[in-house]
């Protein structure tokens, strides 16, 4: 465990660096994860031999890239065990995603005095959109609670998610709390009221296996660069006959069949969702990120992780005026662990922990609602992944004692 998952650190030649004269040590994972040399290598080889755009021409790169663009497609398809490719729509972010959802699907199912239920776990990507879709509709919008060790509350769930109900929309795994939301419970839940249900898939994706058809979602949505790959480059899994249900949330050239003076005809599915030229080389880099994934596997991540997690939990909480939020149990915690130290500023902590070559972050990690919830105004995040190794997190801790030590003799 030392060395990394599989020695897989040298494969990521960022971290090999010095921060302010010391190693870098990387725990902003949450945020963005760092690229190893096989997707760098992967947008170099496109970009050098088969720059084109894909799906317009019949010349020898077009038909390259298109065919690598494709392949990337069915490489998702597989990752998240869905039905089809055709269920596959690339996307920027998981942001773009839950926006399209929101305002393609969302204003077409709700309607005024229709409820849609989120938790107060959730990033702003899925907050906003549906605070958007309940305005126009003149709809409800409601919170599931938490638990006092910060999961979800199911029975809040149970109570709120009725057959006034129109869209659950919930993060899989906590971006803040570094929890496990049990989507499939939720997605049975929601399916016996007539309701759909939308997983927030950022956090979870790039740590667990991810079975879309298990979980019974209507639609997930995930980012590129907190697995690997490039930024600009994301995933919007949907139902077929829900996505054939859309219209499309953007118009122009590619996702069109026939324009005509006065309308026009769409492709079929996923096409039809993809309107100008898409980012190729993000796409690519996905799949060749998913392919590094795969070749690691993600059992292994996941158990990685949690090995990790136990290893540094308990010696993060030992340390005195430290307040962790969420489960003290390690087994329910993602590489998330979000903290604050007693009489230090979450950004105090962080520079100061910069200043030790760690890289955390600070803040309210988009959520507002939920620390409005916790009642702070922000806290410091590490976020771990399976290139992080036990020494990162001797240091991670050691430093944080460092760095309380400076603040308190400054402030004597």
């Amino acid at each position: 465990m030392d060395k990394g998952l599989n020695n897989s650190r040298q494969d990521f030649p960022i971290l090999n660096q010095q921060v302010n004269g010391e190693p870098l040590v990387y725990l902003d994972n949450a945020a963005t994860t760092q690229k190893p040399l096989a997707v760098l290598n992967a947008i170099m080889d496109y970009y050098q031999h088969d720059n084109a755009n894909v799906h317009r021409g019949v010349h020898t790169l077009a038909e390259r890239a298109t065919e690598s663009y494709e392949a990337s497609r069915d490489k998702v398809a597989e990752f998240i065990n869905a039905p089809s490719r055709r269920s596959i729509i690339f996307t920027r972010s998981t942001t773009e995603s839950l926006n399209w959802i929101a305002a393609s699907f969302g204003n077409l199912v709700v309607s005024e005095g229709d409820e849609i239920v989120i938790s107060e776990l959730e990033h702003h990507s899925n907050i906003v959109p549906w605070q958007q879709v309940a305005q126009k509709q003149h709809a409800t919008l409601k919170y599931i609670g938490l638990t006092a060790d910060g999961e979800l509350d199911i029975q809040s769930a149970r109570e709120l998610i009725t057959d006034r109900t129109k869209i659950v929309a919930i993060a899989h795994a906590s971006n803040v709390m570094g929890v496990v939301n049990p989507i499939k419970e939720l997605a049975k839940l929601a399916h016996q009221h007539g309701a759909y249900i939308i997983a927030d898939g950022a956090q979870a994706a790039p740590h667990m296996p991810i079975d879309v058809s298990d979980l019974d979602v209507d639609f997930y949505a995930l980012s590129g660069h907190k697995m690997l790959a490039p930024t600009g480059i994301g995933v919007l899994y949907g139902k077929e006959a829900l996505l054939n249900m859309m219209p499309p949330a953007q118009f122009g050239g590619e996702m069109i069949d026939f324009v005509h003076h006065q309308d026009a005809s769409f492709k079929e599915l996923p096409w039809k969702f993809e309107a100008g030229t898409p980012n190729i080389s993000g796409a690519i880099a996905l799949g060749r990120a998913i392919d590094y994934l795969n070749e690691l596997g993600m059992d292994n991540v996941l158990a990685y992780e949690k090995d990790l997690v136990k290893y540094t939990l308990p010696r993060l909480l030992a340390i005195d005026g430290v307040r962790v939020y969420g489960p003290p149990d390690p087994d329910k915690h993602t590489g998330v662990l979000s903290f604050n130290v007693w009489g230090l500023h979450p950004h105090d902590l962080a520079t100061g922990l910069d200043m030790e070559g760690i890289a955390v972050r600070a803040g309210h990690h988009c959520a507002q609602p939920l620390m409005e919830y916790l009642n702070v105004e922000a806290t410091a995040r590490a976020s771990f992944y399976f290139y992080n190794t036990q020494q990162d997190a001797d240091r991670f801790i050691h430093a944080i004692t460092a760095v309380k030590e400076f603040f308190a003799d400054g402030i004597s």
